[in-house]
């Protein structure tokens, strides 16, 4: 049987979408007093600039982008040049010869030109949820001209949290080629299959399916052992233990998160009980979201339903029962009961309350796209029967 493959990812993003974002954080930076936004992190200079390179994968030659009201100005290492000048750009380029102290030292020389005066307030993309590619080169440059140097996350994300369809789009792919594999080799495997195995046979069907790549994902087999966090291990599987699994793939820029589990050999009665409870208030959870809800009120609803369910406390150690998505696996919101953050329209939301129980494992992570009055499920829902591996 011959799989149907996406077609691969627009080489561009549309320009009317890059207007946008640049329109919209500069209403951020505005409100924020930021004069000049300096960003390292690879995504923050893709979502900004739609440009691509190899060179990510290198530490000592870095890109950087500077954002002010008039220009927008990557900051690049000669050996960028050619990718840069192949085709025109939305953008200004500034060439630095050397390694990273000689682009720091070209990000403070840029700025000094377009602000002789010193005293500019700045903000670089350091802090939560946001992995800058900085060094104190820019830190300690930037604020010997004696101006401010603050984070730019807060004013980032208020800009990036929310997703135009173009995005959603892309991310409703990307889930349709990580929930095509899982599905393919869960019916392909069978009893002894070790973690290491069933982890290369959805990898290697998320390339197949369509995926620029195939993240590391999370595959653990368990009954009580609940270690999620560890790198998959020749552990086969066994009757009565549960393939929790994490996964993701790209595609677009876009990843795809995705949690899922199956069961080694038939479950119990008492699993398939607590297999359907579980989903269903996950699910139900996920169209209860609303525009205008705070994250602490998802949380509410989400505790209300569980109670309801009657089911054991849910999995506590971490405190939030869902997130953000886009560009990043996880990004803000976070869905837990102190946050007062707004869900608004345009945000993507992953809601994957946790139950451990008897040394059993329920979770399921369902994805919205908040619009004005609905949601709209970016991806298919779990499975109404646990996936059983023989």
């Amino acid at each position: 049987m011959t799989t149907m493959l996406p077609a691969p990812p627009s080489p561009d993003v549309p320009l009317d979408e890059q207007a946008m974002r640049l329109a919209a954080v500069r209403r951020e930076m505005a409100r924020d007093a930021v004069e000049f936004l300096v960003l390292t992190n690879q995504k923050n200079v893709e979502y900004f600039t739609d440009y691509r390179t190899l060179s990510w994968g290198y530490h000592s030659r870095p890109l950087f982008l500077v954002i002010d009201q008039r220009d927008i100005l990557v900051i690049a290492n000669r050996i960028e040049s050619r990718n840069l000048e192949s085709k025109p750009r939305a953008f200004s380029i500034v060439y630095y010869a050397g390694y990273l102290a000689e682009g720091a030292r070209a990000i403070v020389q840029e700025i000094s030109v377009r602000n002789p005066a010193a005293g500019a307030k700045a903000a670089i993309d350091y802090g939560q949820d946001m992995l800058g590619r900085g060094s104190l080169e820019i830190v300690d440059g930037l604020r010997a001209r004696g101006g401010r140097l603050e984070s730019a996350t807060d004013l980032l994300w208020r800009t990036r949290v929310i997703k135009s369809p173009f995005e959603a789009d892309l991310k409703r792919i990307s889930f349709e080629i990580v929930n095509a594999a899982f599905d393919h080799a869960v019916s392909q495997a069978r009893l002894g299959i070790t973690e290491v195995e069933l982890c290369r046979q959805i990898q290697s069907r998320i390339i197949m399916n369509g995926a620029e790549c195939a993240d590391p994902i999370a595959m653990t087999f368990c009954r009580g052992e609940f270690n999620y966090g560890r790198p998959p291990q020749m552990q086969p599987l066994k009757v009565g233990q549960y393939a929790w699994t994490d996964f993701r793939s790209t595609y677009g820029g876009y990843p795809a998160d995705r949690n899922r589990i199956a069961r080694g050999g038939l479950p119990e009665p008492w699993e398939i009980d607590a297999y359907e409870r579980t989903r269903g208030l996950t699910v139900a959870l996920a169209n209860s979201v609303k525009a205008g809800m705070t994250c602490g009120d998802v949380f509410g609803v989400f505790e209300r339903l569980w109670r309801d369910a009657g089911l054991p406390p849910a999995y506590g150690l971490v405190s939030r029962i869902g997130h953000g998505g886009g560009l990043d696996v996880t990004e803000p919101p976070s869905i837990s009961r102190d946050n007062p953050e707004i869900i608004r329209p345009g945000m993507i939301l992953h809601l994957e309350p946790k139950l451990e129980l008897d040394g059993a494992v329920f979770q399921f992570e369902e994805v919205i796209y908040v619009r004005e009055t609905e949601i709209e499920f970016l991806s298919e829902l779990s499975p109404e029967r646990l996936p059983v591996i023989n």
